[in-house]
C-alpha cells in the first residue's frame, strides 16, 4: 500500500509540473518542462541497439523536437523510460513507427500504459505505422475496437509517398527494403532536414528521400563488407557512407549497431566513402538541427 501511494503521489506531482512554464527533469519524479531552442530541430537517441537492447543502450528510439512540437520515431526496447527524461509522454505530438519488429515497437505499450493508468495527457496520441501496423499491435495487446488501447493511441497507416504534418514538422515517407512493411522516414522543419533510414537493405528509397538532408540518421547494421552470405534486409556501414554521398547530406549517424559490434570500426568503414562528418548514434546523444532556411 505504501508503493501504490508513493506512485499516485509521483502522478500528482507530474500533473502539478505540466503547470510550470521553464525546462527541467527530476530523476525520482516525473517533472519536465519544455524549452526547445526556436528554429531548431532537435534529435535525442533513446537508443539505438541493433535487435535487442545492450546493458547500457536500448533498441531503437529517437526523440525529435521543433518548437512545441514532439515527436517520438520508433519505440524500441527499453526507449520509452528514456524519453520520460526528457518529455512527458502524455503531451508528445505523435509515435511513428518505421515498422513493427519488436525491437522498434515494444515499448509503444509503456506509451498505451502510462495513458491508460497514469496521469491525464493529451490523448488520443496519434502513432503512424506501415502497413499491417495498426492490426499487428492491436493483436499483440488483444484489443477489440471498444480497447482502452485504442482510445488512448490513434491509429494511422502510412504508406510509402505518404505525407502528413505534426504540429510544425512536414513528414514524408519512402519505402524501405525489410522482410515487413518499412518506411524510411524524413522530417522538415524550420529549414531543417533530418531523413532516418528505419531498418532497409540496399535498394530502398532512401539515396532519394536523403537528397540534400542536414542530417542521414541511418542504420549499419552488417559488419564489415557486402558478401553472398549477408543479410538482405539490412546495411553495412559503408553502404550508409555510399547513400550518404549519393544524397548529399550535410552528416551522417550511424545507428541500428549490434550490441557485439564496435561502433567506431562502422564509422571508419562509413567514412571511408562518405566525404562528411560521420558519428555514432550514442545513447544519450542530442543534435541541434539548423537548417538554411
Amino acid at each position: 500500500m505504501v508503493v501504490v501511494e508513493e506512485i499516485r503521489r509521483e502522478l500528482h506531482d507530474a500533473d502539478v509540473c505540466r503547470h510550470v512554464a521553464s525546462w527541467s527533469v527530476d530523476a525520482t519524479r516525473w517533472c519536465w518542462r519544455r524549452n526547445p531552442e526556436v528554429g531548431k530541430m532537435k534529435l535525442t537517441v533513446l537508443g539505438s541497439t541493433a535487435g535487442t537492447p545492450s546493458r547500457t543502450n536500448p533498441a531503437s528510439g529517437y526523440l525529435v523536437e521543433h518548437g512545441e512540437t514532439s515527436i517520438w520515431m520508433d519505440a524500441g526496447t527499453g526507449t520509452f523510460m528514456e524519453l520520460a527524461r526528457h518529455v512527458d509522454p502524455g503531451t508528445l505530438d505523435a509515435v511513428l513507427l518505421s515498422h513493427t519488429h519488436v525491437d522498434h515497437c515494444s515499448d509503444l505499450f509503456g506509451l498505451y500504459g502510462y495513458l491508460a493508468y497514469g496521469p491525464s495527457g493529451d490523448v488520443p496520441i496519434k502513432v503512424f505505422a506501415p502497413e499491417g501496423g495498426p492490426d499487428h499491435l492491436a493483436s499483440f495487446a488483444r484489443a477489440t475496437a471498444e480497447h482502452t488501447f485504442n482510445s488512448v493511441l490513434d491509429f494511422d497507416e502510412v504508406f510509402p509517398g505518404d505525407a502528413i504534418s505534426v504540429g510544425d514538422v512536414n513528414v514524408r515517407f519512402g519505402d524501405a527494403i525489410h522482410p515487413v512493411p518499412a518506411l524510411v522516414t524524413r522530417l522538415d522543419a524550420g529549414g531543417a532536414t533530418l531523413v532516418y533510414s528505419g531498418d532497409t537493405g540496399p535498394g530502398s528509397d532512401l539515396a532519394e528521400m536523403a537528397e540534400g538532408a542536414d542530417v542521414l540518421l541511418c542504420e549499419a547494421s552488417i559488419a564489415g563488407i557486402r558478401d553472398e552470405r549477408s543479410y538482405p534486409f539490412h546495411l553495412t556501414a559503408g553502404e550508409a557512407g555510399e547513400v550518404a554521398e549519393r544524397a548529399g547530406v550535410g552528416q551522417l549517424i550511424l545507428t541500428h549497431i549490434g550490441a557485439l559490434m564496435d561502433p567506431q570500426v562502422s564509422v571508419g568503414e562509413a567514412s571511408a566513402v562518405f566525404s562528411g562528418d560521420v558519428g555514432y548514434a550514442e545513447q544519450g546523444l542530442t543534435l541541434e538541427i539548423e537548417g538554411d532556411g
